[in-house]
C-alpha cells in the first residue's frame, strides 16, 4: 500500500447510507457493501444514518473528515445532504450541491442536456395550476402514444409508467401527480436500454464498458433492477464498436455539462434506427451487488475494493 493510499485510509471515514428517501431499501444495501469494502482495504469506517434526527451532531463528534455518501433518491441525492457537509467544511464523495440538484430534476438535466446537443427525447412538463386532461391531450398531440408518465424529482424508476391509451393517461398522470407532485410527459422511445458508468476527475474522467439491460417486464423499473434475476445483463452491450465509442462520448458530454464529479451513471436508450438518447444521470449510482457500475468497472478489470477506493480519493481533490 503506497504512502498516499494509507493516509487516505487513516482518515475519519462515514458511510453515509439510509436516508428517508423511496430508494432507502437499496441505499442501506449499498452502504453495506461499501462499509465491507473499505475495511477490507485497511480503514476503519462509522456508520450514519441520515434519518435519525441528530446525524449532523453524529458527525461533528466523531470529527469526520470524509463522507462516504451510499445515498441514494430525494433528499439525499438531489444536493440537500451535499450543501450540509459543504456547510461543516467535510469533503464528501459524489457531485457537488449543483450538478446533484440538476439531476435530480429530470426537466432542468433536459433543458441543460439540449444546449449541448445532448440527445434526450421529447418532453412536456405538466403545470400544476393548469388543467391535467387537458395537459394530457396535449402531450398526445405533441408526442404521441404510447407515452411516459415520470415524477419530476425520483430515482430508480420510482413512479415511471408507460401508457397507450389517453383514457389510461389520464388516469395514471393523477394518480402520479397525487403521489408525487411535480411529473411530466416524456416521449416513448423503443430500443435497447443502455447505461453507461463513469469515473474520474477532470482529465482522467473516462466512460467505463456500456452495460445493456434486458429487462423481464415492461422496461428497467425498480422491481427489474433490484430484484435478482428480474434483468439479464449483457456486457458489453451488443452495440458496434462505432455506436459503443458514440454512447460513451455522450455519456461522458452529459457528465461534464451537468457538473458532475468522481463517478455517476448515464441511463439511455438505442432506438431501432440506432440512434442513442440521454433518459437520466445517476449522480451517487448503486453500489449494491446487483448494481450496474459495479459490474462494468468489473468488466474492465476494476475491482470492488479498487472502485471504492478510487471514489473514496475523488472526495479530497474536489478542490485540489
Amino acid at each position: 500500500m503506497d504512502l498516499e493510499m494509507e493516509g487516505l485510509l487513516s482518515k475519519r471515514i462515514a458511510v453515509l447510507q439510509g436516508g428517508k428517501s423511496g430508494e432507502r431499501e437499496v441505499s442501506l444495501r449499498s452502504g453495506a457493501r461499501v462499509i465491507s469494502a473499505l475495511r477490507n482495504l485497511g480503514a476503519n469506517p462509522i456508520v450514519i444514518d441520515p434519518i435519525s434526527d441528530d446525524w449532523i451532531d453524529q458527525i461533528r463528534s466523531s470529527a469526520v473528515e470524509i463522507a462516504f455518501l451510499a445515498l441514494h433518491g430525494k433528499g439525499c441525492e438531489d444536493g440537500t445532504i451535499q450543501g450540509v457537509l459543504d456547510a461543516f467544511e467535510i469533503a464528501y464523495t459524489g457531485s457537488g450541491v449543483l450538478a446533484s440538484a440538476l439531476a435530480m430534476n429530470k426537466i432542468m438535466t433536459k433543458r441543460v442536456l439540449s444546449t449541448t446537443n445532448v440527445p434526450t427525447p421529447g418532453y412536456l412538463s405538466v403545470d400544476p395550476e393548469a388543467d391535467l386532461p387537458k395537459q394530457c391531450d396535449e402531450a398526445v398531440d405533441r408526442l404521441g402514444l404510447p407515452l411516459v408518465v415520470k415524477p419530476t424529482s425520483e430515482g430508480s424508476s420510482i413512479g415511471v409508467s408507460i401508457v397507450k391509451e389517453v383514457p389510461e393517461l389520464k388516469r395514471i398522470a393523477h394518480k402520479t401527480q397525487f403521489e408525487f407532485g411535480d411529473i411530466f410527459f416524456e416521449q416513448y422511445i423503443k430500443g435497447q436500454e443502455i447505461t453507461v458508468g463513469l469515473l474520474g476527475m477532470k482529465e482522467n474522467l473516462r466512460a467505463l464498458s456500456v452495460l445493456e439491460l434486458v429487462p423481464k417486464r415492461e422496461f428497467y423499473d425498480y422491481e427489474a433492477k433490484y430484484t435478482e434475476g428480474m434483468t439479464e445483463f449483457i456486457l458489453p452491450a451488443r452495440l458496434s464498436e462505432r455506436l459503443t465509442k458514440r454512447v460513451q462520448e455522450i455519456a461522458v458530454n452529459t457528465h461534464r455539462a451537468i457538473g458532475c464529479w468522481g463517478a455517476s451513471r448515464v441511463d439511455m436508450l438505442v432506438d431501432t434506427d440506432g440512434s442513442p438518447y440521454v433518459m437520466e444521470l445517476n449522480t451517487l449510482p448503486g453500489l449494491t451487488e446487483l448494481s450496474d457500475l459495479p459490474a462494468q468497472a468489473e468488466a474492465d478489470g476494476i475491482s470492488y475494493e479498487e472502485l471504492i477506493f478510487e471514489i473514496l480519493a475523488s472526495a479530497v481533490k474536489r478542490d485540489a
